[in-house]
């Protein structure tokens, strides 16, 4: 039985540690980021691998830091034939990368080398790409530019949303992980190019405000790629106003951001003679409701600007 170390914080990462414990894997550890505050009521909360690991009775260590040496003789402790890595939120120290008897491996959310990085799969979204889907990689010091092992792709739904291509992905992953770890002796790692390597830092809230100006299809994107966290943002009246949801619509020309519909549907002109329909929206200080729900409380003009 092959003993495996693994390394994950979000949900990304859970359906590979499931993956790892349901196909019969010894995992005696689970690494996992410190818990958190979250919310107003800043509320001490685990991360979700560190509740699978323990709803598994697997030990959980939440270090600080791997750059110490009791970090690495702690893993090194329970002598891993494999480190597998999902989503954990930091880069491994040479140390920590020398420990297992064969490999570290890592699951990444795109087809590498593009889309390196903390947010592979919101970027791919936003930046409106039909394909993408996960690699596992040999774990090497820099950041995600070790050796591929295996990949697999997907299509990019025309609708589809970060959250919800996040899901697949994830569980696309924990079964390349399976394979991989299966196939690994007789796989044959392919070095990366770097010449068509891309970045995708993580997301913040400066990507949030819509710029009209852009095509209905990049709005979009933008809209999809941001849905969940952050949500993308307009103005409306002075107040911020959540895009959680919408679809470009066909339109005659009309000045970018006015309103060009307002009955039962919220429709706004974009550049490029586009438009875009909001189908579910968030006024600042109000709950999320849907585009009709809205304006019967909070009628538009026809011609008014957002942004």
């Amino acid at each position: 039985m092959q003993r495996v170390v693994f390394m994950g914080t979000p949900d990304f990462a859970v359906p590979s540690l499931k993956k790892l414990v349901e196909s019969g894997y010894e995992v005696p550890l689970v690494l996992t980021q410190p818990d958190k505050p979250r919310g107003r009521s800043k509320q001490l909360v685990m991360p979700e691998v560190k509740a699978v690991a323990l709803e598994n009775n697997i030990e959980v260590y939440q270090p600080a830091s791997l750059k110490t040496a009791e970090a690495v003789q702690y893993i090194a402790s329970y002598q891993p034939d494999f480190l597998v890595v999902a989503a954990y939120g930091k880069i491994l120290p040479k140390a920590v990368l020398d420990i297992p008897h064969k490999a570290c491996i890592n699951v990444h959310g795109s087809l590498l080398p593009k889309y390196r990085g903390a947010a592979p799969i919101q970027w791919a979204v936003l930046n409106g790409e039909s394909h993408t889907g996960v690699t596992t990689m040999l774990m090497g010091e820099g950041l995600d530019t070790g050796d591929m092992l295996l990949k697999r792709e997907v299509a990019i739904g025309a609708d589809e949303t970060a959250a919800e291509l996040f899901d697949r992905l994830a569980d696309l992953g924990a079964a390349l992980l399976i394979e991989t770890l299966e196939r690994f002796d007789t796989i044959e790692p392919q070095a990366q190019q770097e010449a068509l390597a891309t970045y995708a830092p993580m997301i913040d809230r400066s990507l949030c405000p819509i710029d009209w100006a852009k095509t209905a299809a990049e709005v979009h994107n933008q809209v999809r790629g941001l849905a969940q966290w952050p949500v993308a943002t307009t103005v409306l009246g002075g107040k911020v106003l959540k895009i959680h949801s919408g679809k470009p619509v066909a339109a005659a020309p009309a000045q970018a951001g006015s309103v060009i519909e307002n009955q039962k549907k919220l429709v706004i002109a974009c550049g490029g003679s586009t438009a875009y329909e909001i189908t579910s929206l968030q006024l600042e200080g109000k709950k999320r409701m849907s585009t009709d729900a809205f304006l019967l409380g909070h009628p538009i003009a026809i011609g008014e600007r957002l942004g």
